[in-house]
């Protein structure tokens, strides 16, 4: 076992480092995880600019990774080294009402790890052993690391309600917005329209299976999307979660329709047209990552092959290049990147 080990930390974006600190040890109940590959999340770059409203820099990142198990804790009973797993990082209280209600992901005092706590983005990290699933041994690890991103919009479209035969609209195709479009059609969507600034994004989701695919500045963007789905839409995911995307989504949904807001908004206000919302009876509805029930359904889309990985990762970097990772995820035309570690 090694005395030290390399982990990253973000003080700005400018200012992202690999540091040199002691080795962590497994306590009761955790696991120590050798981390093979580790997603950069929107958040992750949202955070390291300063812009993100529920992680304060500086920070250590890496919630989305596959791994080895290295050791076991006393009590992490079920898993042995060499066991590959993903992280569920949701680190709950297990006291709140909200957890003793199985919404944990709402936990009053939730706490996420790789966000407020030390990450993925390391040669090692522990983890409590119930915040990790196996992976199933078909799945490589560039699939498995996909899960986590796919959790939170099985979660969105769970929130939404049974979407067989009713019409969709995405605002937004970036990774969320791309794996919400998956999600939406493994749960039953019957017309699905995916709106982007970016055509190169439009083409990605044409390619992945939506009806029609948008730019988000179109003047008159909401009578294209009910020409394309052939009337007003049942359901709006707004990926994007800003003032627009919420005026576009009470624009687009139908009168007694669904807008369940997918993105991570700006602090602040954020104007709605609340007679619309009063007059059409819209029901707009907030979602936040994902439960247990929603990992494992993210983890049988991926094993079933729905998600086309050449189409979602656009871009892989080694460790030492971390820094870059971070910069190209906020190339537009980017996807998801991905960081491997020690040459994997």
């Amino acid at each position: 076992m090694p005395q030290q080990i390399r982990r990253v930390l973000v003080r700005s974006f400018d200012d992202i480092v690999i540091e040199r600190v002691p080795a962590p040890r497994p306590q009761d109940d955790e696991l120590l995880v050798r981390p093979t590959v580790v997603g950069v999340c929107g958040s992750d770059t949202h955070a390291a600019a300063g812009h993100h409203p529920f992680i304060d820099l500086p920070y250590h990142p890496g919630h989305e990774t596959v791994g080895v198990v290295v050791a076991a804790g006393r009590g992490a009973d079920g898993f042995t080294p060499g066991d590959r797993v993903i992280v569920e990082p949701n680190l709950h209280c297990g006291r709140c009402a909200q957890c003793r209600s199985g919404r944990y992901n709402i936990c009053q005092e939730l706490k996420v790890f790789g966000c407020q706590t030390p990450g993925a983005l390391a040669d090692l990290f522990t983890i409590p052993a119930d915040r990790v699933h196996r992976v199933p041994e078909a799945m490589t690890d560039v699939q498995a690391v996909l899960v986590e991103p796919l959790a939170t919009p099985v979660h969105a479209v769970a929130k939404a309600g049974d979407l067989t035969g009713h019409s969709v609209a995405i605002l937004g195709a970036g990774p969320i917005g791309l794996l919400t479009l998956i999600a939406a059609r493994h749960a039953g969507a019957d017309r699905i329209a995916v709106t982007d600034l970016l055509r190169g994004k439009r083409d990605r989701a044409l390619r992945l299976g939506a009806d029609a695919a948008l730019p988000a500045g179109a003047p008159d963007l909401a009578a294209q999307i009910h020409a394309a789905l052939g009337g007003p839409v049942d359901v709006v995911f707004d990926c994007v979660a800003r003032g627009q995307s919420m005026a576009q989504a009470t624009d687009l949904v139908t009168k007694g329709g669904h807008i369940v807001v997918v993105g991570v908004g700006a602090a602040g206000p954020t104007p709605i047209r609340l007679d619309l919302v009063q007059d059409r009876e819209i029901r707009i509805e907030g979602t936040l990552m994902y439960t247990a029930e929603d990992y494992r359904t993210a983890i049988s889309h991926i094993a079933s092959g729905a998600v086309d990985t050449a189409e979602i990762v656009t871009a892989t970097f080694p460790l030492e290049d971390v820094a870059k990772a971070f910069s190209a995820s906020l190339d537009l035309e980017q996807v998801k990147v991905l960081v491997t570690m020690d040459g994997q």
